[in-house]
């Protein structure tokens, strides 16, 4: 069957599979794409991610993959480039979050775009200019000088204004960033941010693996959403192989990929709390973070769940008494956390720092294509759990019933509200999840498919992860790229840092939470 969308002249085919709808096409030229970009842009889309491969040892090119979020669901298009001038029109003026993605992908694999902001992303002068980490040919790159590189930061003028550069090392044990504020006494005029430095080589690592081993790097690419990317990872290497997963270890999945968003939820609602001086907070949901995780380390072995998502199904089962514990657990964590909630609402110092600060609205996170908890908190609708018009949630999310967190203010405050809320009901799913675990297999067996290809599609707790995946004509991994939902939300933080003042930036940053790691591939 295929399909348009937009009147696009795109003929787009559903993706096989059980997870998110993916329809999947290809792009004539660049103007075609350009011109679904405008289309999806106009009706209210979003550019889901971008990357690009090589494929001249095949006989081609060079290939670019773009992802377009859209009402539906997501359509995945591909437009090949020729060998000699893989180059392509820039998407950034109709989608801003193309600007760091493009960057990235020319920096990787060489593939050009035509105006906009060309300086380096993830080069840092650890490689020379003319050589890609990720062309076929370009071996290992090692020997190669590293000498200081420097940025084109954008700079501000004018009486009273100046500078102050924050990291990219910190004073504490995070990941390393650079932060650039440009500010008059402490009042922010701008941010611009340098990441990169934790740029690992995480594609170039799954580039010839079997579909086995490439589970257990995308399981590491950001370690607090491992479930996520084992899911999303799983999703597109079933799609590549025409292989749906059984219906209990899709429940299994869902129990494991809520626990993580309620962990995550839980630690930074201390954090946040600690950042303006409420102690105790910190202390009472690190409290419960440990709980949580303890349980999680008996039940699955692995305290934050790492390798039990797999291709095919699940690595492990829970018996009667297992899902009997992880019910009863929510209960009580649900009683301490409406508790908890009720001291930070009612606590007039916590809410000064958090209301009205770090503010953005909705109009800006779908300008971004933010996604997840952060855009959730400006008042969008979107949760790929959830149904919405024209789009059904994977399984099991599908029969859960899935209640969207939501709030208008686009503050610290409505981040940690919409935190809380999505706590709640993450564990009234997994109550539901426990109680309703259909009986059969956890896992099906898995043949490579030759030359299969598949989009991944995840509700994580930050946002959407994405993972696509081509196979080559051994079964094993072409390219695979995991894409984390920071992209998109890094850029949000310098607009909402903006006309507030730099001792709130750590509150402001701590309310998003952002992945370095995740986007440093």
């Amino acid at each position: 069957m295929t399909m348009q969308f937009f009147d696009e002249p795109i003929d787009l085919t559903p993706q096989p599979g059980a997870g998110s709808p993916v329809w999947t096409g290809v792009a004539a030229s660049g103007e075609d794409l350009q011109s679904f970009a405008i289309a999806a842009h106009r009706h209210g889309g979003r550019l889901a991610t971008l990357w690009g491969a090589d494929r001249r040892h095949l006989g081609g090119g060079f290939r670019l993959h773009a992802v377009f979020g859209i009402e539906a669901g997501h359509v995945y298009l591909r437009l090949d480039l020729p060998a000699d001038d893989p180059v392509y029109p820039d998407l950034a003026g109709i989608f801003p979050a193309a600007n760091r993605l493009q960057r990235a992908t020319r920096d990787l694999v060489g593939i050009r775009f035509s105006g906009g902001d060309q300086r380096p992303w993830l080069r840092h002068g650890a490689w020379p200019a003319d050589w890609f980490p990720l062309r076929h040919d370009a071996g290992e790159g090692r020997g190669f000088d590293n000498p200081p590189s420097d940025y084109d930061f954008v700079q501000v003028g004018g009486e009273g204004a100046h500078e102050i550069p924050v990291g990219p090392i910190h004073a504490g044990i995070i990941e390393p960033g650079h932060f650039r504020f440009s500010v008059i006494g402490e009042r922010v005029l701008r941010l611009e941010q340098r990441l990169g430095y934790q740029h690992k080589g995480v594609e170039k690592l799954m580039a010839g693996r079997i579909l086995d081993e490439g589970l257990r790097i995308a399981g590491r690419v950001s370690g607090d959403s491992t479930c996520a990317y084992a899911w999303a990872y799983s999703a597109a290497a079933e799609a590549a192989c025409g292989v749906a997963p059984p219906a209990r270890a899709l429940s299994l999945r869902a129990l494991m990929l809520e626990r993580e968003r309620v962990a995550n939820h839980l630690g930074d609602l201390g954090a946040l709390g600690n950042d303006a001086a409420l102690a105790f907070g910190l202390m009472q949901f690190l409290r419960l973070k440990e709980d949580w995780l303890r349980l999680n380390g008996r039940l699955f072995g692995h305290r934050f769940m790492m390798d039990r998502i797999v291709p095919g199904g699940v690595a492990l089962d829970l018996d009667a008494a297992a899902l009997r514990e992880i019910v009863d657990q929510c209960d009580a964590i649900g009683r301490e956390v409406r508790e908890l909630r009720a001291i930070y609402d009612e606590h007039a110092g916590l809410q000064d720092r958090f209301m009205t600060t770090g503010i953005i609205d909705a109009d800006l996170a779908r300008e971004l294509s933010l996604t997840g908890m952060a855009a959730r908190a400006t008042g969008i609708i979107l949760d790929g759990r959830a149904w919405r018009q024209g789009y059904t949630p994977p399984s099991p999310y599908a029969g859960l019933g899935v209640r969207p967190a939501t709030d208008e203010r686009g503050d610290v405050a409505a981040r940690v509200a919409v935190r809380f809320d999505e706590i709640l009901e993450s564990l009234r799913l997994l109550r539901e999840v426990a109680v309703g675990m259909p009986s059969g297999e956890t896992r099906v067996e898995m043949a490579p498919a030759a030359g299969g290809s598949g989009l991944g599609v995840v509700e994580a707790w930050r946002g959407e992860v994405l993972v696509g995946i081509e196979l080559d004509d051994g079964g094993r991994i072409a390219r695979a790229h995991p894409h984390d939902p920071s992209w998109q939300a890094w850029p949000a933080l310098e607009f909402a840092v903006l006309k507030d003042i730099v001792p709130d930036f750590p509150l402001i940053n701590k309310s998003f939470n952002l992945s370095y790691s995740g986007q440093d591939l």
